[in-house]
């Protein structure tokens, strides 16, 4: 994945090269998915942990319900309480392995895409609006925005983890 350095500010000049980062996350989960079967799709290497298919249905459902909204309110609202999101809780209520995988990256892909659109609108002062997500407290928009690459590039890394052992178990 592309990332960039955590000690780079996002500034007039950097915001518009860490929106390009941004907006590939589906770009590579669309590689990482590429390929691979039904079977592969839905293997889980324990019951801990996500299969692709659930992968791409959290960072599908955590962009939609949780930065879509946070980055809307963010900019319209005055230090808005914005509620936490259990990933965890809405992969088992909403069979996240039953699903499509093609249809979750086509609607993370959407997402991503509108969100970043939006972002490119900003004025760069906007990145010090403020709301207070739950269980963390304050998040400036700048720092949502770490959290939302910190959290593609968790994801990422977890396919690729599920990607190796999935090719490691298929030649033995």
């Amino acid at each position: 994945m592309k990332t960039i350095d955590r000690d780079t500010p996002l500034t007039a000049e950097t915001v518009d090269r860490f929106l390009d980062v941004l907006a590939t996350a589906p770009i590579e989960v669309d590689h990482i998915l590429n390929g691979r079967s039904f079977d592969q799709l839905r293997s889980k290497r324990s019951a801990e942990e996500f299969s692709l298919v659930e992968n791409i249905c959290h960072l599908r459902d955590i962009e939609i319900e949780a930065y879509t909204i946070r980055i809307q309110r963010i900019l319209s609202e005055e230090r808005p309480t914005l509620p936490d999101i259990d990933g965890s809780r809405l992969a088992i209520e909403r069979d996240y392995n039953c699903q499509s995988a093609k249809e979750a990256c086509d609607q993370f892909s959407r997402a991503r895409s509108d969100n970043v659109s939006r972002l490119r609108g900003i004025d760069v002062s906007q990145l010090k609006c403020e709301g207070l997500l739950e269980g963390v407290g304050a998040v400036s928009l700048e720092k949502l925005l770490w959290l939302m690459h910190e959290h593609d590039k968790d994801h990422l890394s977890d396919m690729r983890v599920v990607c190796d052992w999935l090719d490691r178990t298929s030649q033995d």
